[in-house]
């Protein structure tokens, strides 16, 4: 059996070089997804999304290996952010954000098995706002990304540079939500020393 690894299957997504902004073609992907609202730092919803995500994460990995012998490796955490005024992010107000967090899916993942895995979960432990998980379909298309080192709260100016700067030198301009794949554990990683990419869905501006 060979092990699905989002890594390996998408490099240019899950493992990018490069110092600088790059043009990615995002394919079609699925995701166990939670929505909420808030400073992630300071909000319950977030925490509890989390604790959400990952046992239904982790119960999907073993029941597809058990019962369609195909195995995977459970991606990383990742967020949609998303405000009115995109500016909110460059200025850092968190409390304004709405999010969604998510855990990329192989495409063998069903409704029906994400709904049984759900059931499995619920019956081991009480989780509140096990009901919010959905399984969510992505189409993003053509993004700008780049891979970020350092602390969550030092990407304001890379983005800032990105909307004010890459993305208007190019003709470009936004085509769905701030996108970031969280490659390191801030539980285990030092700040300066974790690596996110940060993406953004973009469109050609209009002639």
């Amino acid at each position: 059996m060979e092990k699905f690894d989002l890594k390996r299957s998408y490099p240019e997504l899950y493992a990018p070089r490069g110092s600088d902004f790059t043009l990615v073609d995002v394919p079609i992907m699925h995701y166990l997804a939670v929505d909420g609202h808030g400073d992630p730092n300071t909000s319950p919803e977030y925490t509890q999304a989390l604790e959400c995500l990952y046992p239904v994460a982790y119960t999907l990995k073993f029941s597809s290996k058990d019962e369609l012998d195909a195995d995977f490796t459970v991606g990383p955490l990742e967020g949609l952010w998303r405000a009115e005024d995109p500016r909110v992010f460059t200025r850092g107000e968190k409390s304004t954000w709405d999010w969604t967090m998510l855990i990329a899916q192989p495409e063998w993942i069903t409704p029906e098995m994400v709904d049984s895995a759900l059931s499995s979960v619920s019956v081991k432990k009480k989780v509140p706002g096990l009901d919010q998980v959905r399984l969510l379909t992505l189409s993003e298309g053509l993004s700008a990304q780049i891979l970020h080192l350092g602390s969550y709260d030092s990407e304001a100016p890379v983005l800032r540079r990105l909307h004010d700067s890459w993305m208007p030198e190019r003709r470009l301009t936004f085509n769905g939500d701030h996108h970031e794949v969280y490659l390191s554990d801030p539980r285990r990683v030092a700040p300066e020393k974790l690596r996110t990419v940060l993406r953004q869905p973009v469109r050609p501006v209009a002639a």
